[in-house]
């Protein structure tokens, strides 16, 4: 029986998850790690935390699998995007990294758009420069920590620090590679023009490879601290968009996945390049080889409901902790007696700015159309049609760009509300079903490494072999016309309010 090992470097932890040749979970382990704010809007993370959290958890998965070390037949890494980790010619960090989520680049991203040209750089990478993004942050440094800069020999995603530890490798991929705004999506390798004008060395940009290639192999050193067996090969892997899509079997046309936890992120598999004339999507190669795929996200979906749980949801968590039952299933119990649409009543999930369709950080999170007759049940299904709403946006410029939608998958925590997905199915006007697979992140990883090794022929055929649909939900034809009578008001909200959106944000 061959094993596959899937490395998930997250924002909050760490995960190995085995697998075998079958599809089945073996054994998985999380270690978590801190994230450091020292400034607001700023969002940092030690990588030698990555690391010990993967050593304990590769270790511990051994351990409770009880396989042995040679019956590991590949290893695929995923995980965070856009992270800058700075190296310097020993390969030693000379800064915590700077995450997905940090914000403090705003202005160097303006410089970028400018320097080149908004249109020659979306031609150029087919994706705006945003402060996520990879080479603001890299301009960032150039501009404000000058003796950083001026050691710097290599820059690294989070999962490709991993990597180097791993094997000793300077390498990465495909998928994360197009999210660093350096990166020619187009044609699958490293920007020459966008990086000799932003004055970033070519040499500090690692070899980049397709998702199932093999990129190092483990390290005699290494086996010792993880009990892997050295030699055993490493493949690219993939972002952790595109390795959930290969986890979620989103590796052929007509496939949509809507991936909910803190985020939501809508992502469609592409035969071709797709762009959105305005850059309101990512367009990112895929990764499945010669493939790419478009990607919407929501940043505050999972975490809208969250914020009412824990702002406006005392009762609720009262009562879930004297009855041991999760308070996001009392809310939702009480969010399913007000009607759809909420007669009225509007929620827009802006709470952290926005990302698609509004690329604004300062975009806020509003109830529209309170009356007296709304109370908290109306409240939280608003907060529940709201994300829907705006994960719509993203279907649409998905449909304005004829992509075929012919089935929308639902995964993350945010898809174990029954009453969510109906939702969902309700707002997009599509079949919605779920699949077999929960981890679907490290999961799509250890497949990559099944195909990279050879015991799958294709990622297609891996995904035929490993994932089943276990549940659908079909639109509700009352309540989706419903939904689509508010859709247009919903949409229109933002554009009437941002001039106050921006006042508020001067002020602060």
């Amino acid at each position: 029986m061959a094993y596959l090992l899937g490395i998930d470097v997250g924002t909050t932890g760490t995960k190995a998850l085995l697998i075998n040749e079958a599809g089945g979970v073996v054994a998985n382990a999380t270690y978590e790690y801190p994230m450091y704010t020292p400034r607001p809007q700023w969002a940092e993370q030690d990588p030698e935390d990555w690391w010990q959290a993967c050593i304990k958890a590769i270790r511990r998965v051994l351990r409770d699998a009880d396989i042995r070390a040679d019956e590991i037949h590949g290893i695929g890494l995923t995980g965070q995007m856009h992270g800058m980790v700075m190296l310097d010619a020993q390969g030693k960090v000379l800064r915590p990294c700077i995450m997905w989520n940090d914000q403090r680049s705003w202005a160097q991203c303006e410089w970028i758009m400018n320097t080149i040209g908004r249109e020659r750089f979306l031609e150029l990478t087919l994706n705006p420069a945003l402060p996520g993004f990879t080479a603001p942050k890299i301009i960032w440094t150039r501009e404000n920590e000058p003796e950083v800069y001026a050691r710097a020999a290599k820059v690294l995603l989070p999962k490709d620090y991993v990597r180097y530890r791993l094997t000793g490798a300077y390498a990465t991929e495909v998928s994360g590679a197009s999210g660093t705004a350096l990166f020619d999506v187009g044609n699958r390798t490293w920007s020459d023009v966008v990086l000799e004008e932003l004055g970033i060395p070519k040499e500090w940009m690692p070899p980049c490879y397709e998702s199932v290639e093999i990129t190092g192999k483990i390290g005699a050193g290494v086996a010792e601290l993880t009990g892997l067996r050295a030699g055993t090969p490493v493949v690219g892997g993939a972002g952790d968009q595109a390795a959930s899509a290969v986890g979620t079997g989103i590796v052929e046309p007509g496939l949509v996945s809507v991936t909910l936890g803190t985020s939501g992120v809508v992502f469609a598999y592409t035969e071709t390049p797709s762009r959105d004339p305005e850059g309101r999507l990512h367009t990112f190669c895929h990764a499945v080889p010669g493939k790419w795929h478009v990607m919407g996200v929501t940043l505050s979906a999972g975490g809208s409901l969250r914020w009412f749980r824990d702002t406006l949801g005392q009762a609720e968590r009262d009562i879930a902790r004297l009855s041991g039952v999760d308070p996001y299933d009392i809310i939702t119990a009480e969010a399913a007696k007000a009607p759809a649409g909420c007669e009225g009543l509007i929620f827009l999930p802006y709470l952290t700015g926005e990302r698609t369709p509004y690329a604004d950080p300062n975009a806020r999170g509003c109830f529209i159309g309170l009356t007296l007759r709304h109370d908290k049940r109306y409240m939280a299904r608003a907060v529940l049609e709201g994300v829907a709403y705006s994960l719509r946006d993203s279907i649409e410029l998905f449909r304005d760009l004829a992509i075929p939608i012919q089935q929308v998958r639902a995964v993350g925590g945010g898809a174990r509300s029954r009453m969510w997905r109906q939702i969902w199915a309700d707002v997009f006007g599509t079949e919605l079903v779920t699949i077999n697979v929960t981890d679907s992140t490290a999961y799509g990883a250890a497949l990559l490494a099944g195909v990279g090794t050879g015991v799958y022929a294709s990622v297609p055929t891996a995904c035929e072999a490993t994932i089943r649909i276990v549940d659908r939900t079909e639109p509700d034809p009352e309540d989706q016309a419903t939904y689509n009578e508010y859709y247009p008001v919903y949409r229109s909200l933002y554009r009437a309010l941002k001039p106050a959106f921006d006042a508020v944000a001067a002020i602060e």
